[in-house]
């Protein structure tokens, strides 16, 4: 029985750098979680929202999944460039992970719709030019940050009809 690598193994080296990029992702989580923790069972849920809200349930999993991804992507940009030739997309790459977790303090916790609203749009924009340095290095990279985007474009609709809706 033959097995298929797609990576040859990796170097100590590569490994820590995916678990660095993982654990900055997921810190990014973490502190948005603890953002969302009191606002997330009381005031969250006495909001309007659309009809096409997702679930609670829905956000964990996609996020997650979404976290591990723009990890992935990040550390595919490094492998293929390394650090100075890859210093413009990972400087992109912060400033879209902390506004990233910065939007969910201003939500749920500042419970500021609508400032959230703009700076998910600044967001937004980071995380499209986050994509496209990537894509310039990786196109593999790039398409593993798409969903990602497409994720924080609905999102932006939610938030600002949120925002709309509770005015």
């Amino acid at each position: 029985m033959s097995s298929l690598r797609v990576l040859p193994p990796l170097s100590f080296r590569e490994f820590s750098v995916l678990l660095f990029l993982l654990t900055a992702c997921f810190a990014a989580a973490a502190l948005g979680y603890w953002f969302n923790l009191g606002p997330i069972q009381d005031w969250y849920p006495a909001l309007r929202k659309p009809t096409w809200t997702p679930p609670n349930w829905v956000f964990a999993p996609v996020w997650t999944t979404l976290y591990a991804l723009m990890a992935l992507a990040a550390w595919l940009v490094w492998l293929r460039a390394g650090w100075p030739a890859c210093r413009a997309a990972m400087t992109l790459f912060i400033v879209q992970l902390v506004l990233n977790a910065a939007w969910s303090g201003l939500f749920f916790s500042l419970h500021q719709p609508g400032i959230a609203f703009v700076e998910i749009l600044v967001l937004w924009f980071a995380i499209a030019a986050t994509l496209w340095q990537f894509g310039r290095i990786s196109t593999l990279a790039a398409s593993l940050f798409t969903p990602y985007l497409l994720w924080v474009t609905f999102a932006a609709v939610l938030n600002g009809t949120i925002w709309r809706m509770n005015a």
